[in-house]
């Protein structure tokens, strides 16, 4: 319950944090008791309506065609009907896709990198700091100088000419990934006034050249429900999970070096036009 200490809750008077099963920590919010029920047979009558009602609601309605238009649906095509066909096959061969890899798609991020996740969390949303940027090194850097150490590593086999390609384009692709994603999905709450000023101050660069590591391993979180709605086949899958899995234990190796150690305390100005953004 609400004790009047986060300044998220924006009335006085009993509130509880709620928290949706299913969805991202990120909709969590605070209710009055206007939007809470009692745990009651009533209540629980209500909800098992609620959901009765939002499943018929979902399923497919059927479509009555009037009389006078029956001529012109019989009379359709055999090659129409064909297409059609071909069409809902092809959306059913999508969807068993999209089934059997949201359970396949899994990339291991290494326990020390899942405990920088939660401390960058921490950081960020309880204790208000923000990770210092334009980060050095870079997004892009990092991901160049992954490049060259695969390339010069003695510890593995020389890779052949043709490797080299598929993770340039990997790499190319993860940064065109991470451009696109940053100001969407990558952000809280807390930081996208500071993502505003990177923008106005850096208008010549890519997120990629002015964000770090810190919000790259959360792109790695995002990537498995992202490469679940792609039309890559299974091979390519397991390809780039295998590639994106070596990038994370790169990181992981030289985390010292790639991720800040120190965040930086936000003025009471930012503050204030955070909370109002």
């Amino acid at each position: 319950m609400w004790d009047g200490t986060d300044p998220d809750a924006p009335e006085p008077g009993p509130h509880y944090f709620v928290h949706y099963k299913g969805w991202k920590q990120t909709w969590d919010e605070w209710v009055d008791e206007s939007r809470a029920l009692k745990f009651n047979e009533e209540n629980l009558a209500k909800q098992k309506a609620l959901r009765v009602a939002a499943l018929q609601a979902s399923k497919k309605r059927t479509i009555v065609v009037p009389a006078k238009h029956s001529a012109r649906v019989e009379s359709e095509s055999e090659s129409q009907r064909s297409r059609k066909r071909v069409r809902e096959q092809s959306v059913e061969k999508t969807e068993e896709q999209e089934v059997s890899r949201s359970v396949e798609v899994k990339i291991p991020i290494p326990n020390a990198l899942k405990a920088q996740l939660v401390d960058d969390w921490e950081r960020v949303t309880k204790d208000r700091l923000l990770v210092p940027v334009p980060r050095s090194p870079t997004v892009a850097q990092m991901l160049d100088q992954y490049q060259e150490h695969r390339r010069t590593s003695k510890d593995k086999r020389r890779p052949l000419r043709h490797d080299n390609e598929i993770v340039d384009e990997i790499i190319d692709g993860l940064k065109v990934y991470f451009d696109k994603a940053l100001g969407n999905i990558l952000l809280y709450r807390f930081e996208r006034y500071q993502y505003k000023q990177m923008l106005e101050q850096f208008p010549e660069r890519n997120p990629a050249e002015i964000y770090g590591c810190e919000h790259l391993l959360r792109l790695f979180v995002q990537l498995p429900n992202l490469i679940m709605h792609t039309n890559m086949d299974d091979d390519a899958v397991v390809l780039l999970k295998d590639q994106l899995g070596d990038i994370l234990k790169y990181m992981h190796k030289f985390s010292k070096a790639l991720f800040a150690s120190e965040y930086e305390n936000a003025s009471p100005a930012y503050v204030a036009v955070a909370k109002a953004t």
